[in-house]
């Protein structure tokens, strides 16, 4: 068995990788969805030395005139077997391919998140007409904070995101943002008012109205207030992040 050891390790790497990124949306839980020709191409690779391994092992060994015909070195070791320690290699690779691990959530938006989606107050593009407008808590957040505008003023808006629940009783709605993968996630959240909270990691969809406070570009208005009106639970989308 332990002269299979690399063939093994190679083969398993390879369909966790093409596991969560050929044969599924997985992938999405952890790099950004433009990567994903990237992390197929790496599980062919992975899977196709693997079989080259196993090949080349199972192929029996010629020996040189007066060999004894055993497989040892003199030193007590057989050529080609893996190093028990490496077998922890295959830890990591087995729970990708059986049991994915979810997307960031909760503990990584309770970090609190202090990046914006925008520098600087300034000026936004208009709303697209009709309410409710649909926008992404990125969106939400920079007009709240830095549109001179007010751009948000009287429209009625609907956010996707997932629950966050406070320690004094108050909530918020939240959302991950990754720039390449999830290593480098950073977290916009909304508070929420007028709705009760469900329970911590649900996502939702709220429609509601944006609630001014705080001057302008200050830490007073981060996060910025949403009164909702409705709320409805959904499944976590295929993509739970959103993109800078």
């Amino acid at each position: 068995m332990r002269r299979y050891g690399p063939a093994l390790l190679l083969l398993l790497s390879g369909a966790a990788v093409l596991r969560v990124s050929l044969f599924s949306d997985l992938y999405l839980r952890y790099v950004q969805q433009g990567l994903r020709p990237y992390l197929i191409a790496s599980g062919v690779l992975l899977a196709a030395l693997g079989a080259v391994s196993a090949v080349r092992t199972r192929a029996p060994e010629r020996h040189d005139e007066g060999d004894n015909g055993d497989d040892d070195d003199g030193h007590g070791h057989e050529h080609g077997r893996t190093p028990r320690i490496a077998w922890l290699l295959a830890v990591p690779a087995a729970v990708l391919l059986l049991f994915p691990p979810p997307a960031l959530g909760t503990y990584s938006a309770e970090r609190e998140a202090a990046e914006r989606a925008a520098q600087g107050v300034g000026t936004f593009p208009a709303l697209a007409a009709g309410d409710p407008v649909d926008l992404t808590l990125g969106e939400f957040t920079s007009r709240a904070i830095y549109d001179e505008n007010r751009s948000l003023k009287g429209r009625t808006v609907r956010l996707t995101g997932f629950v966050v629940r406070g320690s004094d009783g108050t909530w918020y709605l939240a959302r991950l943002r990754i720039t390449c993968c999830a290593a480098d996630a950073s977290t916009y959240k909304v508070r929420i008012e007028g709705a009760d909270a469900p329970e911590d990691g649900q996502w939702v969809t709220l429609t509601g109205t944006w609630r001014p406070h705080g001057a302008l570009g200050s830490d007073e208005a981060w996060p910025p207030v949403l009164d909702a009106a409705s709320l409805t639970r959904v499944k976590q989308p295929a993509n739970p992040y959103e993109r800078r």
